[in-house]
């Protein structure tokens, strides 16, 4: 047999690899079971033509490369790695009205509730059915997916693997996504990356994440002691399966402007503000005399892109998100009492690197909690009260939204896996405060976490309201 020429697959470029990093790891471990799906939706009453829409998501697949991976499991080293084909590989699964509908039915929950936010919650469980590692299956990082709700609406989701599309990154793609929609497919504008960047650990700068092996130690010890003393909110159903469900926390452009108004005077973000109203919503709901306090936990995620050496961009695909975990005393504060001090250990924690220098802690304390849930209240996996983000997210773009025919669009991820009981995705979109909820059901009910939510709004205008009168 001709020995065929060795430049026959010369034009043809090879794939690439790259072992995870140690958060990105946690991520791997953490999505078969419920948390780390990171989805992007819209609903547009304008609908782009399915061939327009699939060469939109082509080019943000050719532009970052990290979403065209597949995520590679070997079951004899328990390693996963990212394996990049050199083309784009994203296909559109389209439903019809028929097929929308018999999903829509299948839903088990309220019919108040409209059919884009049950189609959100269907695809933010879908993972943890379908993205099980076996050593012979190789799992996409992005998935895209679009809903016919009626003859004139339709819905656009992506789902991606958190590993590689954390807050910042799924911002910018939403964004860079509706400029390639409006342009009809063409150019979109956004930064284009040339190969899967490296992990987050590889990139802190020099120094910032070095700790005594005594140290981390004692802080692996430390964050495993406290968590015994965490109060959670009251679990409705700890045994049955859990999916991810979302109530949404939402205010004028006045009440708005006010909360973010006290926020400035006061040195604070945004985030302090939110976990503040969480943990006093959450205090009020247990019915305590005025004098007994408890202790809850919160995490802030913060994007270190600018901390990073070299610095990225927020077009930068990947995860590039740390974490800081606080815990509280809440016994009958006020909102700017609680959130001025919540924030204040925030800050003394990033003065202190701990953003770096407990990565490894707290991401190995993760994995332990997703092998062991029953090191956590209940096998709850609950590891938080609540969990916020450190940046503020604003969209102001209403011209090109009214141009696409966008009716509404979210961003957030499940957490029914390991995580907080609530989960914000906020964004000042047009002036107004739009946060996602993110809940793990039946853990929470929803009737739980509504009134909770419902609870939390009352605070944050009130103590708006209280200070200008």
């Amino acid at each position: 047999m001709a020995k065929e020429p060795e430049s026959a697959n010369l034009d043809q470029p090879p794939l690439t690899t790259r072992p995870v990093g140690g958060t990105e790891y946690g991520w791997c471990k953490a999505v078969p079971g419920g948390t780390g799906s990171t989805v992007l939706s819209l609903l547009l009453s304008k609908p782009p033509q399915i061939p327009h829409l699939q060469n939109a998501l082509h080019k943000l697949q050719n532009s970052h490369p990290i979403l065209r991976s597949r995520i590679h499991f070997d079951n004899t080293t328990n390693t996963f790695l990212f394996i990049t084909p050199p083309n784009p590989t994203v296909q559109i699964q389209s439903f019809d009205l028929q097929q929308t509908e018999q999903i829509l039915n299948g839903h088990d929950h309220d019919d108040l509730v409209d059919p884009f936010h049950k189609l959100l919650e269907h695809e933010m469980n879908l993972d943890s059915d379908t993205r099980r590692y076996r050593n012979d299956v190789d799992v996409d990082v992005m998935y895209a997916s679009t809903y016919a709700i009626d003859e004139k609406r339709l819905a656009v989701f992506l789902r991606l693997h958190t590993s590689a599309c954390d807050r910042a990154a799924a911002v910018a793609l939403l964004n860079e996504l509706l400029r390639l929609v409006a342009a009809g497919g063409g150019d979109g504008g956004g930064v284009k990356e040339d190969k899967v960047n490296l992990a987050i650990e590889d990139l802190i700068p020099e120094g910032k994440k070095n700790k005594p092996f005594w140290a981390r130690g004692f802080d692996v010890l430390g964050y495993s002691l406290n968590a015994f003393r965490f109060s959670n909110l009251s679990f409705v159903n700890a045994d049955s399966p859990r999916r991810s469900r979302m109530v949404r926390l939402q205010l004028n452009a006045d009440e708005t402007k006010r909360l973010l108004d006290g926020c400035k005077s006061r040195g604070i973000k945004l985030c302090a503000a939110l976990a503040a109203a969480g943990m006093i919503a959450a205090w009020v709901s247990k019915h305590l005399p005025d004098y007994q306090s408890e202790k809850y936990a919160v995490v802030t995620l913060i994007d270190c892109r600018p901390l990073l050496d070299p610095v990225l961009s927020s077009s930068h695909c990947g995860f590039y998100h740390s974490a800081i975990l606080n815990t509280h005393d809440v016994c009958g504060e006020t909102l700017w009492e609680l959130a001025k001090r919540s924030y204040t250990s925030f800050e003394n924690a990033l003065s202190y690197n701990k953003h770096f220098s407990d990565m490894a802690d707290l991401n190995f304390l993760m994995c332990k909690a997703i092998d062991n849930p029953g090191l956590t209240p209940s096998s709850s996996l609950r590891t938080a009260l609540v969990s916020v983000f450190d940046d503020l997210v604003i969209d102001d773009s209403n011209e090109m939204h009214e141009e696409l025919g966008l009716e509404d669009y979210l961003g957030c991820a499940s957490a029914h896996g390991v995580g907080p009981s609530l989960a914000m995705f906020d964004a000042i979109r047009n002036g107004k405060l739009d946060c996602a909820c993110i809940y793990p059901s039946p853990l929470h009910s929803r009737e739980q976490i509504q009134e909770l939510v419902d609870h939390m709004k009352r605070i944050l205008v009130d103590a708006c309201n209280s200070e200008n009168q």
